[in-house]
């Protein structure tokens, strides 16, 4: 079994002193597939045979899926950092597929170009692939619940009261550096009730939990509801373009005018647990919160 180090060992730094220990093995023992794993005290182990896995109801997994051994002390969830690295639109790896895409788009219209260069027909594409890659983001307008302005006043002032009882708010400089952009997260039983009534006709929606959000900016400002959420294992990032996980219900997604404010909702997955601490991001800002029922 490994020692436990008094400090954290990135995964890459990890295989690599795996692979050395295998490298110094005979042959024969180098080339037995090895069996990696965590226990439950976070111990990691690496053995020739399972009989030597030297504890009960351990997790295996292959080499490089091996956690750090002091995640507590990475900048950042280590969950966190794994969904970036597969979501990062300049990882190389799904750059892959964004580049077939824009060529697939650029030959299917080579081919169909007429006599003048003008396309006599739209290139075969499947919804959502080659046009997406090149498509500009639009804006997400406000969904509408049938709320009136009071309603959508009192939802305002719902995340604003809340802060005291469950702080929930995202600060910093805006962009000339003169002001303070906001975002405030917030739960409203109520809201949440209202919302499933609302989509019971549509479709119905996940079964977690509803947040509320606010963004307020007191200069000219540009706004994209980035907001990640992280609990144990589990990490969600609510896609801005469906209604179902974000939805808008006041101003909009994008550029805003000093001084305008947001008002939006987030549908979690059933598997988070509000009642739990949650790691919470909007851009590169962190907190944790647990909102009480």
């Amino acid at each position: 079994m490994l020692p436990k180090l008094p400090f954290d060992l990135p995964a890459s730094a990890l295989r690599r002193a795996v692979l050395g220990l295998l490298a110094g093995l005979p042959l024969s023992a180098a080339s037995a597939q090895a069996i990696s794993g965590v226990c439950p005290d976070g111990s990691i182990f690496i053995v020739q045979k399972e009989s030597q896995v030297p504890c009960k109801a351990a997790k295996l997994v292959e080499p490089e899926d091996v956690p750090p051994i002091r995640p507590e002390y990475l900048p950042t969830p280590y969950t966190w950092q794994v969904y970036n690295e597969t979501q990062d639109p300049n990882n190389p790896y799904n750059l892959i597929d964004a580049a077939r895409e824009v060529r697939a788009l650029r030959d299917g219209a080579a081919a169909g170009a007429g006599p003048n260069g003008a396309s006599g027909s739209a290139p075969a594409t499947s919804p959502g692939t080659a046009t997406a890659a090149v498509a500009p983001p639009r804006d997400v307008a406000p969904l509408d619940l049938g709320l009136s302005e009071a309603d959508v006043r009192d939802l305002y002032q719902l995340v604003e009261l809340s802060q005291a009882a469950a702080p929930a708010t995202f600060a910093r400089e805006t962009a000339d550096g003169r002001g303070v952009f906001e975002v405030r997260l917030a739960r409203s039983r109520a809201f949440e009730a209202r919302l499933g009534e609302a989509w019971r006709s549509r479709g119905g929606l996940e079964r977690g939990g509803v947040l509320l959000f606010t963004a307020h900016s007191k200069r000219p400002e540009r706004f994209h509801a980035n907001l990640t959420f992280i609990q144990g294992h589990l990490t969600f990032q609510p896609d801005a373009t469906n209604a179902r996980q974000l939805g808008i219900l006041q101003g909009r997604l994008g550029e805003l005018a000093g001084d305008e404010v947001v008002l939006g909702y987030v549908v979690l997955p059933e598997a988070i647990d509000l009642a739990q601490p949650i790691h919470a991001y909007w851009n590169d800002r962190h907190l944790e919160v647990r909102f009480p029922n």
